[in-house]
């Protein structure tokens, strides 16, 4: 009913959202951003250090937390059609999308970090899905994904992008291999055991859009600039 059977051009079977798997999916995908702005309100109201006028002040932080979430997502997705390397069957290194959805768990913490990862997955399969089993859909998209909020667990700490940027990558990381490990194993190299084939093909992609991320980083204004969006994002 949400999704129906089609047949890629290498005759593998696989699934795509129907009509209404694409509204049940806007649905998930409006709930998980609700959801993302609850969490990023109660982090910015954490964060004041003044309470005065902050019944004014919560209606206009929850629509910018709600612009900077959707943003993120968007600009998320448009950026992980600019491939640098895009394998065949999944996975591809893109031009810093990954670093984007990590943004709003460093500008407003782990839950609301962890709600934009899911609902960019949710995104991803509406827009470009490649599903083979139901549960590989859980793992790809939404644990795959989500993980990249992990970004969230380092929002206060020296130097949080870097850190909760390494630390959501390497979650999607894992995510990924384990889902190549389970239902990719008939695409493994030939002599190559199922486990070492998806740790090194799922590390090619993600670890070289890392490195060139890294090394955007490295530099101090960019890193300056994105610590002014974040107290903009915050105020």
């Amino acid at each position: 009913m949400f999704y129906h059977a089609v047949t890629d051009d290498w005759g593998q079977v696989t699934y795509v959202p129907t009509t209404l798997g694409n509204a049940l999916l806007f649905v998930i995908l409006a709930a998980l951003l609700a959801g993302a702005v609850v969490f990023a309100r109660k982090y910015a109201a954490s964060q004041k250090a003044e309470s005065e006028n902050t019944a004014g002040k919560n209606s206009r932080l929850t629509v910018k937390q709600l612009v900077f979430c959707a943003m993120s997502i968007a600009l998320g997705t448009i950026l992980s059609e600019i491939k640098i390397i895009d394998f065949p069957w999944g996975g591809s290194a893109t031009l810093l999308s990954m670093l984007v959805i990590c943004l709003p768990g460093y500008f407003f913490g782990l839950g609301a970090g962890l709600m934009t990862g899911v609902a960019y997955g949710v995104l991803q399969l509406l827009v470009d899905p490649y599903v083979l089993f139901p549960i590989q859909l859980i793992v790809d998209y939404l644990l795959a994904f989500g993980a990249l909020g992990l970004s969230g667990l380092f929002a206060n700490k020296k130097n949080g992008l870097i850190k909760g940027y390494l630390t959501g990558i390497l979650g999607r990381y894992l995510f990924a291999v384990i889902s190549g490990w389970i239902f990719f194993g008939e695409y493994a190299w030939e002599g190559w055991p199922v486990l070492p084939y998806s740790l090194v093909y799922n590390g090619i992609y993600i670890f070289a859009e890392a490195a060139i991320t890294l090394v955007l980083l490295a530099i101090p204004a960019v890193r300056k600039g994105i610590g002014v969006v974040k107290k903009m994002a915050l105020t």
